[in-house]
């Protein structure tokens, strides 16, 4: 079996995707603090759910690389023949 190698650069760009998710998070906690005019400690009380969020935004992001990346090759293929 072959070994795969994760290199530094990857795990950068890759962190970087997460945190942008994160903030985006955020900024959807913060938007609907003020919507609903509620407390704003409630930025801290939320984290949880920031976090599972921006989780679920990551996941989305992976899948939508995933799939640009098929069809980018899916042409390449058809060019090449």
């Amino acid at each position: 079996m072959k070994d795969t190698v994760i290199t530094a650069a990857f795990k950068r760009r890759e962190l970087w995707i997460w945190l942008t998710c994160f903030i985006v998070a955020n900024v959807v906690n913060i938007t609907t603090i003020i919507c609903y005019a509620t407390r704003w400690y409630e930025i801290f009380t939320q984290l949880g759910y920031v976090t599972v969020l921006s989780v679920i935004l990551y996941v989305v992001t992976v899948g939508v690389r995933v799939v640009w990346y098929l069809v980018r090759r899916c042409f390449k293929a058809q060019a090449k023949s």
